[in-house]
């Protein structure tokens, strides 16, 4: 993947520097400051900065599943007036992850046109893969984080006294359920369906592929029984799943070689998808169009760059999850 290089940016293919032996490896984040309530430090220690109206930025792309859950929370905790959204272009060139216009990024950094711009202002000498969602300190002019997981815990809770919004995404009670499903989930499913769409040899393909297509089966059996992941109540375990699921049909499938079966062949992640799809605030995260514009711009995958004009998907169809026991479900 294009990176920095000591604070150089150096072009690539997208995924080279997480290759090895023909498999992909994603490379782990850098940046995990916290933001709480009142700048006291985070749940494992880590250094923290106070939540303030207006003070953070979150530098996103509508193709990316893991900006997409930094997103999708936003909108649900309603912090749209509280922390400001810069969106990238879906295509990932030379320069990576590219903005149209120039982005004001607060008084200290400003016209940032390029992500790799964030990182070098964070740290003049950084070395690594330049990823999205950031978490931006206009004050500051730095990155706090740049993990999604982090992001989202970071959402659910310290902008609170704010927004006054108290859904909790991630509830004491349910935080064993809630990590049971996270870790799986990612390893097959969120990063599954990158371990196969990026891998070098037939052998790393059908490992990923197949891991993958066996946790949608014990998904769609688990979704049989239980409106969400976690039992009745909707949480960040969802959120992680559904970005993916929502990407499934007009793009894993296809550019990533996820064809053993479609999203649509499996009756509960089906209709699951389509209810989350449908709540308020939801569906303005996930824009199936620049998803698969930019997932069939990657260029060692789809060398033409010819974006398919299908699937012909309707997530606007009723859906069935009602018939679920419903208690405890959030209300949007």
């Amino acid at each position: 993947m294009p990176q920095l290089v000591d604070g150089k940016w150096e072009t690539g293919d997208v995924a080279a520097s997480e290759m090895k032996d023909g498999a992909f490896y994603r490379e782990p984040t850098r940046f995990h400051s916290w933001i709480t309530t009142d700048g006291s430090p985070g749940p494992d220690g880590q250094s923290a900065l106070p939540a303030e109206t207006g003070r953070y930025q979150l530098f996103v792309s509508f193709l990316c599943p893991w900006a997409s859950r930094t997103l999708m929370i936003r909108n649900l905790k309603g912090l749209q007036h509280i922390i400001s959204v810069s969106i990238a272009e879906p295509e990932l060139g030379e320069n990576g992850w590219t903005y149209a216009e120039p982005q004001d990024a607060g008084p200290r950094v400003s016209g940032i046109r390029f992500q790799h711009e964030l990182y070098t202002a964070s740290d003049p000498h950084y070395t690594g893969k330049v990823s999205v969602p950031v978490l931006w300190d206009r004050k500051q002019g730095r990155i706090v984080n740049n993990e999604s997981a982090d992001i989202i815990r970071i959402f659910n809770t310290a902008f609170n006294h704010l927004s006054g919004n108290r859904l909790d995404f991630y509830p004491q009670k349910l935080r064993p359920e809630i990590e049971r499903w996270n870790a799986p989930i990612y390893e097959k499913v969120n990063n599954g369906v990158y371990r196969a769409g990026f891998a070098k040899t037939q052998r790393s393909y059908e490992e990923a592929a197949t891991s993958l297509f066996e946790m949608l089966d014990r998904l769609e059996a688990h979704l049989s029984q239980s409106r969400y992941i976690a039992g009745t109540h909707f949480t960040e375990a969802d959120i992680r799943l559904f970005v993916t699921l929502i990407r499934f049909d007009c793009a894993y499938h296809g550019a990533f070689k996820c064809n053993l079966r479609r999203l649509e062949d499996y009756p509960n992640l089906s209709n699951y998808l389509r209810e989350i799809y449908q709540w308020p605030g939801v569906r303005e995260t996930a824009r199936i169009d620049q998803i698969k514009r930019g997932y069939y711009s990657i260029a060692h995958i789809n060398p033409t760059r010819i974006v398919p004009m299908g699937p012909a998907l309707d997530l606007d169809r009723p859906h069935d999850r009602a018939r679920l026991d419903g208690r405890g479900v959030v209300t949007l």
